[in-house]
């Protein structure tokens, strides 16, 4: 046992350990992980032995409104890890660990703060969180988990059913009452193909797909079948390569959309998903009360008309009674027990596979023993057999030769004498044809072609012997009740084939998404096309042409048509599509609110935020009350041929879209882009996009424009209410692949003078609360640019990077704020810099990319220069004059900026008046008419002066300019101003002498200040190496009357020899009562005095001066002399704006 003096105690630290969930954490309720950044608990030690000094804590990021914290404590390697056990304590609450071990715990004040990846709750006492091994990465562990707890996290991590009951037991049970999650253990064939059958299956199959293949024939019924399912197929494996591109949390569709495409095109394809479904709802309770009526309880109709023609109108007032009454009870059958319709499911889609059967049972069986169902035919004409006793003229009763009820039908008196008959009735006769002749008959070949007619035709069989009589028109004659065509029939058919997203609606019920939507969505898709194609055939193959193209069976007693074919009983399809299309309109009013309810949670479309909201049993109710209103506008149609196409226009686009998504990932190659699907490629997905945009105008031109029209007004919305998601979506990527594309065509040379546009870089400055001094300085911009070409809006802090990081992105927000407020559209650059001038220059060499530069500079005047003693505010400005002179950029100085007008403000009149001296390339012309383009200027007029010297003609001058000003195509008021040579006034050189005086007592001030500032210095620590910034100037700068870099070892000689140089420099003062002007300072004051009195005489009642703005001198010596120059010429005036050309030409006459 080692001696006390010489053992090294370990220290004993105790901690509270808290479990914690990822559900728990504020803000991470999103189902997909978050493995950008991390949350980590604030670790308390309570120690009984001191810790080492070589202990350390450091402060960790925030995330979620959690203070977070890490402890690290490093002791003696040396140290014997079991020297004393004694020091060492345990409680059932209580852990400890050692300098080479560390944790990150819970603190107890915010026990909501919780683990973002480290499920704490499978760690025993004991698990340690960093590693002997990883104490290189130590540093870095607090916002980047280890491996073992990121793939833990991933292991956990499970999607709940989006909008359902379950997403608010998520977010309201309390952790001790949570019950665990049930892991989805649906397969491939009940989680994705049985559904995505039952929703594909539908009413059109039963009610109109005979009617399609006798109106289009078997040819072009085929080919209508085959193109709606290529485009579904094609849909499928696009939507296969999205789902398999990552985890898909439940919400399907849209989700893979919304995230694949961005939140605009999200919520624009959500919606008009949403309301192909809830119409889909309204088909379907249509097909339903069609059967219902005319199938099963005819007699069940409260509006009747003897009239045939009128009778079509009385069906539809009974579609939008019974419609409107089934309706109702399906929504509250899915208020009240929506886990009831879910039960059912499977008995809807036995009765969809049941009826399928007997269709191929009744195919088979008509080979050999054809079921009889005879068809009345007048010549060649179809009659209805509904009113019809006998198919004949005459039927025999008690060995007498009576009329029968077709007599009563085309002839006036039921006696054979004196009876007036129909022409046609009389010169062709009745005969009976089989309805069904059966898959051996060879009909086929007189199917194969279209027959399209007109509202109102009778029906009629080609083949058969008519005489060429017109006759009237009977009410027993089977009609047309539509006009047909092959656009028509499209935009009928397609629902039939939609539903192909059902499986991925389900994903989050699915075992494993990935594998199982596509391979069953596409086996779906697959067997449901093999069905429909295989039925067209056989439809034709077996069914009798007059048969097929009548929609309701009147010329077979009114049996459903495909019904006749099947067997045992045509019963077995009635009733068998009664239930499968009341099931689809449940599944349908289930799906639809849910899927708004998901779009309302997104929150990218504020005013649908109402309908995110469930009551206590997890239903969207306020979704299902709208989802019921549109559904009733789609009773309220009544026809099903009619909304079928608006039906098939939402799927299309929806479609469309899916397609888009997929090739836009696939040809941007964007990094995350890795889908476990493989056999997808962008050429099919473009071939996809261009089917559904085909089918969308093949099937009704009209209906496609309102669908795109509604979805742009959606886009447009979204984006006017700015959504701020970002989903890392295909269309960000586009966007970044076209500006890479324009900025690289752009760099290929520079603009011609024709494009020449203002691209505008503006200085801000902020105060010490980092707010922006001069916000009208944007609001000018705003004005200059109408919105149009570049703009970037620049400012610079003071300091170091590393320490003024915060500082700098709190300032961004600020002057981005500011922006939006004053309807600027442009980017903001910040630049944190040791010096003002450097990040300036820094600013003006380095922002914009390529051939997106800023090629002028817009800045405020500096006022208030000559009361301030610190010079650096107009050295600053005189620099960036440089710099932006050297860079060959255009200057505007706006003076006296407060007094510019803001955007609310509009001249009603006024002038913009210009003052052309030297030309810079044009921009004095261009500017007023840029500004004139803007409300606040527009009913200002431009007014050009120019100065005429003794020598020039201003008579010529004026004329001159006039034709220039015609050739350039701005209107404007010219005048030419005549300045004669005059002697230099006493005013002139007084006030040339009073600034040469002050400049040079400005000089001595501050050089005594500083004298003052260095024995301060002194006296505080004479040993040290001092660096004597000047006051005067900026800090790396020289001057004439000192240096700004003084490095000495201060002794008392020196001190002295200070001391003394202080004593000269105050006898400098008595010398400027002597001091005389120089001749080359009096001559510029002369120019800036005589213009100025110009200037003032013409436009002091101008709404804004244009001005040439005179070049800094080459001696910087001359700089504050510059600042007075400038400030004379501009005296007097409320609004000026000093423009410096960039050396080039920005404006033309040519076209």
């Amino acid at each position: 046992m080692h001696p006390p003096e010489t053992t090294t105690k370990m220290a004993s630290v105790r901690f509270m350990v808290t479990p914690t969930k990822i559900d728990d954490i504020p803000g991470l309720s999103d189902t997909s992980p978050d493995l950008s950044s991390r949350s980590s608990s604030r670790v308390r030690f309570s120690s009984r032995e001191s810790v080492p000094e070589t202990s350390r804590s450091e402060p960790v990021s925030e995330m979620s409104g959690a203070t977070t914290s890490l402890a690290t404590v490093a002791l003696d390697p040396a140290s014997d890890r079991n020297s004393n056990p004694q020091d060492v304590t345990e409680d059932p609450s209580q852990n400890s660990i050692t300098g080479e071990h560390s944790q990150l715990l819970d603190d107890g004040h915010n026990k909501k703060a919780r683990n973002a990846y480290l499920n704490n709750s499978n760690y025993e006492e004991g698990d340690e969180y960093f590693d002997r091994n990883l104490a290189l990465f130590e540093e870095e562990m607090d916002t980047r988990p280890k491996v073992s707890s990121l793939l833990n996290r991933m292991a956990n991590y499970t999607n709940l059913t989006q909008g359902a009951k379950e997403h608010e037991e998520a977010e309201n049970i309390t952790e001790g009452k949570k019950k665990p999650t049930k892991t989805p253990q649906m397969g491939t064939f009940m989680g994705v193909y049985l559904p995505c059958l039952q929703n594909i299956f539908g009413v059109i199959l039963f009610l109109r797909l005979t009617w399609v293949v006798g109106t289009a024939g078997v040819l072009q019924a085929f080919a209508i079948v085959l193109i709606c399912c290529c485009c579904t197929l094609l849909t499928a494996i696009s939507m296969s390569a999205i789902a398999t591109n990552g985890v898909v949390p439940a919400g399907g569709s849209y989700f893979m959309i919304s995230r694949a495409l961005g939140p605009e095109f999200g919520g624009a394809v959500g919606l008009c998903f949403y309301l192909g479904t809830t119409f889909a709802a309204a088909m379907y309770i249509l097909g339903a009360i069609e059967i219902f009526l005319v199938y099963i309880v005819p007699r069940a109709a409260i509006f009747r008309s003897e009239d045939a023609l009128k009778e079509s109108a009385a069906m539809l007032n009974n579609m939008r009674i019974y419609g409107t009454a089934f309706l109702v009870l399906m929504v509250l059958v899915v208020f009240i027990g929506v886990r009831y319709v879910n039960k059912f499911a499977s008995l809807f889609l036995a009765c969809v596979i049941v009826s399928i059967l007997a269709i191929y049972a009744g195919a088979i069986k008509s080979s050999f023993a054809p079921p009889h169902f005879p068809v009345c035919m007048l010549g060649n004409r179809t009659l209805s057999s509904r009113h019809i006793d006998t198919c004949s003229k005459t039927k025999e009763i008690n060995n007498m030769t009576v009329p029968s009820k077709l007599w009563g039908f085309f002839c006036n008196s039921s006696q054979f004498f004196n009876a007036t008959c129909d022409e046609y009735f009389v010169h062709n006769n009745v005969t009976s044809i089989q309805g069904i002749p059966g898959l051996a008959s060879g009909v086929v070949t007189e199917n194969l072609w279209s027959n399209y007619l007109p509202k109102g035709e009778i029906i009629e069989k080609s083949s058969a012997r008519s005489s060429d009589v017109l006759g009237n028109l009977n009410h027993e004659y089977v009609l047309v009740d539509i006009t047909t065509s092959f656009t028509l029939l499209v935009g009928i058919f397609f629902p039939s084939v939609t539903g192909i997203m059902a499986g991925s609606n389900r994903s989050g019920d699915l075992k494993d998404a990935q594998k199982s939507i596509p391979i069953g969505t596409i086996l779906a898709i697959l067997t449901t096309s093999f069905v429909y194609l295989s039925n067209v055939v056989l439809f034709g193959a077996c069914i009798e042409g007059v048969v097929l193209r009548d929609k309701f069976g009147d010329a077979v007693k009114g049996n459903l048509v495909v019904g006749t074919l099947s067997w045992p009983s045509p019963w077995v399809i009635v009733i068998g599509s009664f239930f499968s299309t009341c099931g689809a309109g449940l599944q349908s009013l289930t799906g639809a609110p849910r899927l708004l309810q998901a779009i309302a949670k997104d929150n990218i479309i504020p005013f649908l935020r109402v309908f995110g909201h469930s009551k206590a049993n997890g239903e969207p109710t306020w979704a299902l009350l709208l989802t019921a209103a549109i559904a009733e506008l789609g009773i309220l149609i009544a026809s099903l041929d009619l909304v079928a196409p608006i039906l098939s226009m939402f799927f299309l686009m929806c479609y469309l879209f899916v397609n888009l998504a997929c090739a836009l990932q696939t040809l941007l190659r964007t990094p995350n882009w890795r889908p476990r699907f493989r056999y997808y490629h962008w050429a099919l997905s473009f071939m996809g996009m261009s089917i559904c945009l085909a089918l969308m105008f093949i099937s009704s031109w009209y209906y496609a424009i309102v669908a795109m029209v509604i979805a742009g007004m959606i886009y447009k919305y979204i984006e006017y209410q700015g959504a701020e998601k970002e989903w890392g979506d295909g269309i960000r990527g586009l966007s970044l692949s076209a500006a890479r594309f324009a900025l690289l065509r752009l760099e290929e040379g520079p603009p011609h003078t024709k494009n020449w546009r203002p691209q505008l870089l503006v200085l801000l400055k902020l105060d010490e609360d980092l707010h922006v001094k001069h916000p009208r300085l944007l609001t000018f911009a705003s004005q200059l640019k109408a919105g149009k070409g570049l703009t970037i809006v620049g400012s610079v802090i003071v300091g170091n990077f590393l320490e003024n990081y915060g500082e700098a992105l709190a300032a961004e927000q600020t002057v981005k704020h500011l922006m939006e407020a004053e309807k600027v559209k442009g980017f903001c650059q910040l630049v944190v810099a040791a010096k003002l001038r450097e990040g300036i220059s820094h600013l003006i060499q380095s922002c914009g990319l390529g051939g997106m530069k800023h090629n002028t500079v817009v800045m405020g005047w500096p006022n208030g220069w000559r009361q301030s003693e610190d010079a650096r505010a107009w050295k600053t400005f005189i620099g960036t004059v440089r710099v932006t002179t050297a860079a060959h950029l255009a200057l505007l100085v706006a003076k006296n900026i407060s007094f510019f007008p803001s955007n609310v403000e509009q001249f009603s009149e006024g002038n913009i008046d210009v003052w052309w001296i030297v030309h810079d390339g044009g921009m004095l012309m261009l500017l007023p008419f840029l500004l004139k383009q803007h409300k606040v200027w527009r009913k200002c007029s431009i007014r050009i002066f120019t100065v005429a010297q003794l020598e020039d003609n201003s008579i010529q001058m004026k004329k001159d300019l006039a034709t220039f000003l015609y050739h350039l195509r701005i209107e404007a008021e010219v005048e030419v101003v005549e300045m004669h040579d005059s002697d230099i006034s006493a005013y002139t050189y007084e006030r040339t002498l009073m600034m040469e005086q002050r400049s040079q007592m400005l000089r001595h001030m501050r050089l005594s200040k500083t004298e003052r500032d260095r024995e301060a210095q002194l006296v505080k620590d004479r040993n040290s190496m001092l660096r004597l910034t000047s006051i005067g100037s900026d800090e790396d700068e020289e001057t004439e009357t000192y240096q700004e870099k003084v490095h000495m070892t201060w002794t008392k000689d020196k001190y002295m020899a200070s001391r003394g140089q202080k004593a000269k420099s105050m006898e400098g003062f008595q010398d400027l009562l002597n001091m005389r002007p120089d001749q080359s300072n009096v001559r510029r004051m002369h120019t800036a005095v005589k213009l100025n009195e110009v200037i003032v005489n013409k436009s002091h009642e101008a709404k804004l001066v244009l001005l040439n703005m005179p070049g800094p001198p080459r001696n910087p010596e001359g700089d504050e002399n510059y600042m007075e120059f400038l400030e004379v010429l501009t005296e007097g005036l409320e609004r000026v704006l000093l423009v410096r050309g960039g050396g080039s030409e920005v404006i033309t006459i040519y076209s």
